[in-house]
């Protein structure tokens, strides 16, 4: 048996029978990234040594006690590189520990490993990263997804158990949708972001992405909650996310979102959501529609408001007190000048520029506030909805995965890859994506995702659903061609 490719949830039942040891199942991923990672490319590093010490001393009467998760290289390890997948971040190790990485921690997880991902999490492809990209695992010439691929390719991949991502405006369900797992953005709030590098903080949330549903909630259980060192965290009870997981959706009212099916939708990704969507008929489930009549500038008001607060939050990357510094440096603007555009890559660059303009004195008005307003009616859209639905359903990407490169000369056809995820983010409400079928291109399957949007702090619901479609298909247990 290869221990690489078990769920969280079977890892734990062996462990805990003494079936397996934890350092079984470090060993076996260790193969297993040095089998398959030179074509995947999803990890920057990772530290065998560290990881065994660690498994040898782990409780696996606890939670998450002797499980190995890999981490997206934006989120701090304390002792580990946090390079964000740029070069301006060279040299870069963590002094501290991010909240999620103390809680997991404490459940006696093992943090395995930094994985890929698109340069500052700006990017929909992890093309954008400083150090190359990740290949889909189902087709090594085409994307994972981004920001967060790396973390999605090492989990359909069974180079992990599980990895942690972060989701500014799709980054953690767009990546799942195309590699084929289970990928959630949590609320706004409900996880902690110290320690998380920020590129929006209205917007970025950390979460899971794994092999099934049940992994994801036994995480969210772990992660989610108040903390005193990040304000926007909110003083919400955590449930047991995984005591309604088997509940059905019987008596649920799940709304279909015209807006999200739309031209440009590939016809394959509308045929396999719609086939879900009846199947949750078949389960008992109500369909109704619903409108959400702001979509159509969801888009846009994103591309204002994340740049925006990027161009504030990476300021702070100027090569002074650690990471890169560019030579032969003449003064002080001098050295601020060469080092931001030595180290920073095309797009850090683009989206400082262009949420620098947006902040500018005689702009701001016109286009960050402006923004800011349409973002309240988007939210407003969402909670008219759900007065009338438990949970949305609606394709995650317009598309399956497209080819490496294949974008990377036209921004606004990569921006459109996230049209259907980003503004649950600007609502600050909770969503998940599943695998839900598969698209024939070019002789290659290719995964689809279908996405479960909740109302604010509403994970509970959102996974019941999500794991009542996946426990009555066999979708998730499919694996990639790669050997």
């Amino acid at each position: 048996m290869a221990l690489s490719s078990l769920t969280v949830h079977k890892a734990q039942d062996l462990l805990r029978q003494k079936e397996i040891s934890p350092k079984e199942i470090v060993e076996d991923l260790v193969r297993r990234i040095e089998q398959v990672d030179g074509a995947v490319h999803g990890y920057l590093s990772f530290d065998p040594e560290r990881a065994l010490k660690d498994a040898e001393h782990a409780d696996v009467s606890l939670p998450l006690g002797g499980i190995p998760i890999s981490i997206k290289d934006v989120v701090s390890v304390q002792g580990h590189p946090c390079g964000c997948a740029s070069k301006i971040l060279q040299g870069y190790v963590a002094p501290f520990d991010a909240t999620v990485i103390k809680k997991l921690r404490a459940a006696g997880a093992i943090p395995f490993g930094r994985t890929n991902m698109d340069e500052f999490a700006m990017g929909s492809s992890t093309e954008n990263s400083a150090f190359g990209p990740t290949r889909n695992p189902w087709d090594p010439d085409r994307t994972p997804g981004g920001s967060s691929g790396g973390s999605s390719a090492v989990v359909a991949a069974d180079e992990a158990l599980a990895a942690l991502g972060s989701d500014t405006g799709g980054s953690i369900r767009q990546p799942a949708a195309l590699c084929g797992c289970v990928g959630i953005k949590p609320t706004y709030g409900r996880v902690s972001r110290y320690g998380l590098v920020a590129f929006a903080s209205s917007l970025d949330q950390i979460g899971p992405l794994t092999k099934d549903v049940r992994d994801a909630a036994m995480i969210m259980n772990v992660i989610s909650g108040v903390d005193p060192c990040d304000s926007t965290t909110l003083d919400e009870a955590v449930v047991d996310y995984t005591a309604d997981l088997d509940k059905g959706v019987k008596n649920l009212t799940l709304g279909l979102p015209k807006e999200y099916f739309i031209e440009g939708l590939d016809p394959q990704v509308e045929e396999a959501v719609r086939a879900a969507v009846a199947w949750y008929e078949k389960l008992g489930a109500k369909i109704v529609d619903i409108s959400l009549p702001h979509t159509e500038h969801a888009l846009s008001t994103y591309y204002i408001i994340a740049p925006a607060e990027a161009s504030a939050n990476l300021a702070r990357f100027d090569g002074v007190r650690y990471g890169f510094r560019a030579d032969g440096i003449t003064g002080l603007l001098d050295h601020y000048g060469k080092t931001r555009e030595e180290g920073f890559g095309q797009e850090v660059k683009r989206r400082i520029i262009l949420g620098t303009y947006a902040l500018s004195s005689g702009y701001y008005d016109a286009y960050y506030l402006r923004a800011q307003k349409v973002r309240t009616l988007i939210r407003r859209d969402f909670d008219d909805a759900f007065a009338k639905v438990d949970a949305i359903l609606c394709p995650t990407s317009p598309t399956p995965a497209f080819k490496l490169g294949e974008r990377t000369n036209d921004p606004l056809q990569m921006y459109l890859a996230d049209v259907f995820t980003l503004a649950a983010n600007m609502a600050g409400i909770c969503g998940i994506s599943i695998p839900c079928g598969f698209a024939e291109v070019e002789g290659k399957k290719l995964p689809i995702g279908l996405q479960i949007l909740g109302k604010t702090l509403n994970e509970a619901t959102i996974l019941q659903v999500a794991n009542t479609y996946e426990q009555s298909t066999d979708w998730h247990r499919l694996k990639p061609p790669l050997r």
